[in-house]
């Protein structure tokens, strides 16, 4: 089954960010960023990809990606 991963952790250690500092960067609370961050988040909202773009300086791409089916 294809899917979108969510790749929040990759971008946070290039960024060298931890989750609690983000969190208050992008107005978040830390269980919710970090269902995110373990790929187990359903849906995300535009404005949270937006926070999260910016906080981070990257792009949406940087933190999905679609994954086919194999």
């Amino acid at each position: 089954m294809a899917y979108i991963r969510v790749k929040l952790d990759e971008m946070m250690a290039r960024r060298k960010m931890r989750l609690n500092e983000l969190a208050e960067r992008v107005g978040l609370t830390e269980a919710n960023l970090s269902i995110l961050k373990n790929d187990k988040a359903k849906a995300i909202r535009f404005s949270t990809l937006e926070a999260l773009c910016a906080a981070l300086d990257c792009q949406p791409a940087d933190l999905l990606e679609f994954i086919k089916d194999k």
